[in-house]
């Protein structure tokens, strides 16, 4: 319901408050959200929703994109589709292997814990991103069923932006989310320039897996290494981490933190995490990365 005071103007696209010229806001119906795109073909603009203008501008991260708008499907819709496609496809290869006569043979017995994860192109042209200007990247949007990140600054950022969904209302701290989320990096971390990238970054991860996760719990750390990220040093770390405690669904999540030296004092720190219980998405944490952009 609309609480006493605020607008009740359908969700939509309207004029942007700020003045932008030729840019328009999404209203959701309550309050502004960070969304913002041009106006033009297949965006349709709602005539300004009265009162509404004269609430306060969302905060300097937008999300942009780089063309016509991609098709609206659901996070969770796409990532099952593309497990169910890897299975087939494994399904299908499996038979292949099996009439060839076994005349090869594998390294090793084949991991069954996780879902396959989907190969070519990331994104599609015109993917909308996330633009955080605060930390200076950029990279994308998930779509439908992620929401704009509301749930306070993060330890390891002074600045936190990005999305993320509820995976768990309840557990024996609260809800349990699986999130993409970036900003510049706390100076306590003590970064030094970009040779200090990997022993900063060890302690960020140390730091997010004491905040964020049950305890106690196994760490399996899958990559560890140095990237180059639009032409900016950067380190990756990724991992799993697994356990079993009373009151979660979820019995592990994938994690990767990267760190970025995008020329500025503190680094961007970009942040992914999915619990196991949505496991189908794992592969979208490569594909982010893959995606990001340095202001």
């Amino acid at each position: 319901m609309t609480g006493p005071g605020e607008y009740s103007a359908p969700a939509g696209w309207y004029p942007d408050p700020d003045g932008a010229p030729g840019m328009v806001r999404w209203w959701n119906g309550v309050t502004w959200s960070d969304v913002t795109t041009p106006a033009g073909p297949g965006v349709a603009v709602h005539s300004a929703p009265g009162t509404a203008a004269t609430l306060a501008p969302a905060r300097p991260v937008t999300y942009e994109p780089a063309g016509a708008p991609p098709p609206r499907r659901t996070g969770l819709a796409w990532g099952i589709g593309l497990g169910v496609l890897g299975l087939v496809l494994v399904v299908v290869l499996a038979l292949l292997v099996g009439k060839g006569g076994g005349g090869a043979s594998s390294d090793g017995p084949a991991r069954t814990e996780d879902p396959p994860i989907a190969s070519g192109p990331a994104f599609p042209p015109g993917t909308v991103r996330i633009i955080d200007q605060a930390a200076g990247i950029a990279y994308p949007y998930l779509g439908d069923g992620w929401f704009e990140f509301d749930l306070g600054p993060m330890s390891e950022t002074t600045e936190t932006a990005g999305q993320y969904f509820i995976t768990q209302e309840q557990t024996p701290v609260g809800v349990f989310i699986a999130q993409c989320t970036s900003g510049p990096l706390a100076p306590e971390f003590g970064y030094a320039g970009p040779g200090s990238l990997a022993a900063t970054l060890e302690q960020v991860v140390d730091s997010a897996r004491v905040n964020y996760y049950p305890a106690p719990n196994e760490q399996e750390v899958l990559r560890d290494e140095e990237l180059t990220v639009d032409g900016a040093p950067a380190h990756l770390v990724e991992f799993n981490l697994r356990w079993d405690i009373e009151g979660y669904d979820a019995t592990g999540e994938r994690a990767a933190l990267l760190l970025i030296d995008v020329g500025r004092a503190q680094p961007a720190l970009l942040y992914l995490s999915i619990p196991n219980t949505h496991a189908e998405l794992y592969g979208v944490i490569d594909q982010v990365i893959a995606s990001v952009d340095v202001l």
